[in-house]
């Protein structure tokens, strides 16, 4: 599918600077808990030899490209069934659990057994308030967080995707498949979640990533998108239909002065 955007661009040019993208939660309400997405940087002890891998330009430009969203919660969750086979979620920690059992439900789901999509393993979601957008026309990619070492690998694999933000603005949602449900899903509040990686029209140029405003223009746009995943099944094919709508501008730096 062809899409020509037309959104406003800065005055030295489209191809100038950096690809900026920017982020912003969908509410602030607990926004305390969720850290800014920030660039992936491993830099090992060893920088002294002039062969050590941190000093590699390649792997600087690969984890120059990828930005970290790290996991917000404490979460100790196990997979069973009831007494009538119906699949549920365990909150294995039970009173120790850093979130109220009665608040488990609103953050983490188990995804309806009908859509999984093979028999025996298990989706869950995390819910997420990330969004992520630009003016120019930007893809998304969301990756496992692969440079990142689990000395407790997780029990299956996250569910990645890719879409352009420039259009299709989306809260980001951390989807899991469990393919081994008889071992626990152990998460923890700091540690890598998944990656994010941008893609314009050029890949030679940086990505800027930004706090933006929640302005009540994105807001409208966001409001007039939602929700149309439980209406039809192919989404993409309404591009057409919310490039029609969308304000020229949707990216605004946040003042943090």
């Amino acid at each position: 599918m062809e899409i020509n955007l037309t959104f406003e661009r800065p005055e030295a040019g489209p191809e100038a600077g950096p690809l900026m993208v920017g982020w912003f939660l969908a509410q602030d309400k607990g926004a305390v808990l969720y850290d800014p997405p920030e660039r992936v940087q491993i830099r090992p002890p060893n920088k002294a030899h002039a062969k050590s891998a941190s000093r590699c330009p390649a792997v600087i430009q690969l984890e120059s490209r990828y930005f970290m969203v790290k996991c917000p919660f404490d979460l100790h969750i196990g997979f069973q069934r009831d007494d009538k086979g119906k699949a549920v979620l365990v909150n294995r920690a039970g009173a120790a659990s850093p979130i109220r059992s009665s608040k488990l439900n609103e953050v983490l789901t188990l995804v309806s057994e009908a859509e999984w999509r093979f028999p025996d393993r298990p989706t869950v979601q995390l819910h997420l308030p990330y969004y992520f957008i630009a003016d120019e026309m930007v893809y998304l990619s969301q990756l496992s967080a692969f440079a990142h070492y689990r000395p407790d690998p997780l029990p299956g694999t996250i569910f990645g995707g890719r879409f352009p933000i420039s259009i299709w603005p989306r809260p980001l949602m951390w989807a899991f498949e469990w393919h081994e449900p008889q071992k626990d899903l152990i998460l923890r509040r700091g540690e890598p979640l998944f990656y994010v990686q941008f893609e314009g029209m050029d890949p030679s140029r940086p990505v800027q990533l930004v706090e933006a405003e929640r302005t009540a223009e994105v807001q409208a746009y966001l409001d007039s998108l939602s929700g149309v995943v439980n209406y039809v099944n192919q989404t993409f094919s309404l591009f057409k239909a919310a490039e029609a709508i969308r304000p020229k501008k949707l990216l605004v730096v946040k003042d943090r002065g």
